[in-house]
This record gives structure tokens, sequence and C-alpha cells, in this order.
């Protein structure tokens, strides 16, 4: 049976939080990368940050729909989701557009339930920790299709 350990990248590009958005961009598309994990002063994962959350700051501002009844505004969405993306929007550094908490997984995690967690929580970059919680590795789409491609 095929672990994580089998199928991560153990060269691992992280970056931090004060790193810059331009500097992310430069590092994922130099490194041919989809994300990277996000690691704290001691060297512990606190955040993921991928290509999609660059994408993101370049998207068009989604209005929430809303309508007046007597002098009120009824909301059709929550209009604090639309000041969440602004803000993620604006964003310079990777505190402000990574995604905290990340889902993880440990060098003995079976592929089946790394490919699953992918699916169904709809994640492309996995940390991947040692029994410590320390990074040891990082598993992405790429790998995984890898894996397939060599008929493991």
């Amino acid at each position: 049976m095929l672990t994580a350990k089998d199928l991560m990248s153990a060269n691992v590009i992280a970056v931090t939080l004060d790193t810059e958005i331009r500097e992310l961009a430069k590092v994922l598309a130099a490194n041919r990368i989809s994300g990277a994990p996000v690691l704290d002063g001691a060297g512990r994962v606190i955040g993921v940050v991928t290509e999609s959350d660059l994408i993101f700051q370049n998207k068009k501002v989604h209005i929430p729909t809303a309508f007046a009844i007597l002098d009120s505004f009824i909301f059709l969405e929550d209009p604090e989701k639309m000041e969440q993306e602004l803000m993620k929007m604006a964003g310079t550094k990777v505190a402000d557009i990574c995604t905290a908490n990340p889902i993880t997984v440990r060098e003995d995690s079976p592929v089946e339930e790394i490919a699953t967690l992918m699916a169904e929580k709809k994640v492309h970059t996995l940390p991947v920790l040692d029994g410590n919680g320390q990074l040891v590795g990082v598993i992405g789409k790429a790998d995984l299709i890898r894996m397939i491609a060599e008929g493991k």
C-alpha cells in the first residue's frame, strides 16, 4: 500500500506570512508548483497558499444582491462575504490571502485517503507532517497524477 511518504515531494518550498504577493507568484512560477505551505517562525505549518488564491485577487468584485422595502435594504446574500472577498483581493502579503489551519496528512497516510481528501475537500496542496507535527513534505495534484501515469 502506497503512503504519503512514497508520493510526497520532500524538497518543500514554503513561504511565510510576510512573503509579498509578487514574490509568492515568482516562487510558484519559477518552481512550477501550484501551492506552498505557509510556515510560522518556528517552522510549523499554519496555512497553505495556492495559485487559486493569487487568481482570486484579479477577479471582478461581486456586489451582493439586495432590494429595498420601506427605506430598508434586504440582502439576498451575505454582505460580510463581500467584505472578506474585498480584503483578500486587496491583500499584499501571504497573510492576507492564505488559507489558515490547512488540512494536513501524516507520512503514513494511505494514498486512497489523500485522494479522497483532495477530491472531497477540494484541496490541491497537502502538507505532510511527521509524528512530531513537523513539515517533511508536500503532496500536490501533480504527485497523484504522476502516480497514476506510472501505474502504481
